[in-house]
């Protein structure tokens, strides 16, 4: 069968009708088509489609381009190449980790446009500061990168190096969290704050409960997480089990930590 017959229907496309009825200049809401009625999809009785909505959308684009795995880069937006208070040293030297993550993205997408970017997609928050580094990175070496960016009052605006074509925007946080994980084979967690901490810790959840299959979490910045997080007290109290910690790696530098991903998965 052709193309063209294939995509014929016998039907008008919801296209050619919300054409018709925008020709008929009936002004009454109630005679509008429920898909385009922004008023009315916005109602909270809508939620489940809208939630339905910025899955499905993201899902069926990224299909389209054929991406079948991604790596996750998550870190703080406030750790930039060009950090703003230049007098606290903590910030200088976590903003440090914004060229980490930039020649990791350029190394991961090196392989992922080895196998003509369907595997090993980069995907961000979409943001600044150690986000945008990532998406940089995979830009600096002509690949693609993903940005799930979500509409927050501060800190949050999609930066320059995402991929047009792969730039969503979501309400729904934890709509936004299914698509970093979807087609995840691995994640690095660079220094950062609350975002951060949020998306590590739901994705060692789960890893814990299989809710997901094990793959490689790779904490950038040793003495910044050892710091942070004692994993090691949570064994010591029982309440996380020592083999929880299999999936947990540290690197300090981009070479180590490309390592720990390619000896994973045996690349």
């Amino acid at each position: 069968m052709s193309e063209h017959r294939k995509n014929q229907s016998s039907f008008p496309s919801a296209a050619e009708d919300l054409e018709l009825v925008r020709q008929s200049h009936m002004e009454n809401p109630s005679y509008r088509l429920a898909y385009a009625d922004d008023e009315f999809l916005l109602r909270d009785d809508l939620r489940a489609v809208r939630l339905q909505l910025e899955w499905l959308k993201p899902e069926l684009i990224q299909q389209e381009h054929e991406i079948e795995s991604t790596i996750v880069v998550f870190g703080g937006a406030r750790f930039s190449d060009t950090p703003k208070n230049k007098e606290n040293q903590n910030l200088l030297k976590n903003s440090s980790y914004y060229d980490v993550a930039r020649e990791l993205s350029q190394k991961i997408t090196k392989l992922s446009i080895q196998h003509d970017h369907k595997e090993f997609v980069v995907v961000t928050g979409g943001g600044p500061g150690i986000m945008e580094a990532a998406n940089r990175g995979a830009a600096d070496v002509g690949g693609k990168s993903i940005g799930l960016n979500i509409v927050l009052p501060h800190e949050q605006k999609p930066n320059p190096y995402i991929t047009p074509d792969l730039c969503f925007q979501f309400h729904y946080f934890a709509i936004r969290k299914m698509h970093f994980l979807k087609r995840t084979k691995g994640l690095f967690a660079f220094p950062g704050g609350f975002g951060t901490l949020d998306e590590l810790f739901e994705t060692l959840t789960l890893v814990q409960t299989k809710k997901i299959k094990s793959l490689p979490i790779i904490l950038v910045g040793k003495e910044y997480w050892q710091n942070l997080v004692n994993f090691d007290f949570l064994v010591d109290q029982g309440a996380i089990d020592p083999k929880d910690l299999d999936c947990i790696f540290y690197a300090d530098n981009a070479e180590d930590a490309y390592r720990i991903l390619t000896n994973y998965w045996d690349l």
